[in-house]
């Protein structure tokens, strides 16, 4: 039972401090870490540039499986030092408020009238160009956001600590989560696929692709599932998810975007301004009513659903293990 005891308590953590802005976060290390490695090894283009791209995913890897491991065998000197570190660090991967608290004010500034400050706030969020929105596109996007994030933000962290705590209890989830937390960001950091990463950032790329591949095809489900729980109409969330959840260039992107899309009954995607750059994207939904300023706080129901149901889902697996 401690893995359901810690799964509970650190989901309650976080729903209820989120990530409080004077704390010094775990992930800005990471970034920390991606950065001193990418100087040492980055190239820009060729075989070359790709080989060393892996490397880079190996390293960072590796420092943060020492890393997290070290710090856990050195709490656990301590008595209870590595239950509540290992505590500390699984509430502190998860991104569930976060993905609530960064788009609440652009549902708040829009319910206000206030386009301009609800395309600022966006800006915090996305990285597509938001100045030139107009307010149902500042809504998709942020519908987008929340659907699309609560994978790798919340089901694939739950997913990896649940790996680990199977192959190594306490110490295992904690860092089953972090190295899953290594390779977003990597991905985050390098694995566009603009000029400057295109080949030495394609092993964080499909490094992320396959982490989150089975999170995503049981987030999608679950988050269809709490749809219904929730009232909205599971028939047509089915649909739209059976349809289009591969219109995406990511493997995993449309899956929680399209069972949003069909549960609220408005259209996701489309195309974008990147850097001022228009980039075309498909349609993902059916625009069966215009998107509102509400559909965001509604993405927010979802998102506190599927979150739950999919976090009962772990701890029954830990139960029963």
């Amino acid at each position: 039972m401690q893995g359901v005891v810690m799964t509970a308590v650190a989901l309650f953590l976080d729903l209820l401090l989120g990530d409080p802005e004077r704390w010094p976060h775990p992930v800005c290390g990471l970034g920390w870490v991606v950065s001193f490695w990418e100087r040492r090894l980055y190239l820009p283009q060729g075989f070359e540039a790709r080989r060393r791209g892996a490397l880079l995913c190996a390293v960072v890897l590796g420092t943060v499986g020492l890393a997290v491991g070290g710090a856990l065998l050195l709490a656990a000197l301590i008595p209870m030092g590595l239950e509540l570190l290992s505590l500390y660090w699984l509430y502190s991967a998860l991104a569930w408020r976060s993905l609530k608290d960064l788009t609440r004010p652009v549902a708040l500034s829009l319910l206000h009238g206030d386009l301009a400050a609800a395309r600022s706030a966006l800006s915090r969020v996305v990285g597509r160009d938001t100045d030139r929105m107009d307010a149902p596109a500042v809504v998709r996007a942020a519908v987008e956001t929340v659907s699309e994030n609560a994978v790798d933000g919340v089901f694939s962290v739950l997913f990896y600590a649940l790996l680990g705590w199977l192959c190594g209890g306490a110490f295992g989830a904690a860092v089953g989560a972090w190295l899953f937390k290594a390779v977003n960001t990597l991905d985050s950091m390098v694995g566009y696929g603009d000029e400057r990463y295109c080949d030495f950032g394609r092993a964080a790329a499909r490094l992320d692709d396959g982490v989150n591949f089975l999170p995503a095809r049981l987030g999608g489900p679950v988050m269809l599932l709490a749809g219904i729980c929730l009232g909205y109409d599971g028939r047509r969330g089915l649909r739209v998810f059976l349809r289009d959840r591969k219109k995406h260039k990511s493997p995993n992107s449309a899956h929680g975007e399209s069972v949003a899309a069909g549960l609220l009954g408005i259209r996701l995607g489309g195309g974008g301004c990147y850097r001022g750059v228009y980039e075309e994207k498909p349609w993902l939904g059916d625009e069966t009513r215009p998107p509102e300023p509400e559909d965001i706080l509604r993405a927010h129901e979802l998102l506190d659903a599927s979150t739950a149901l999919f976090a009962l889902l772990v701890m029954a697996a830990m139960a029963a293990w």
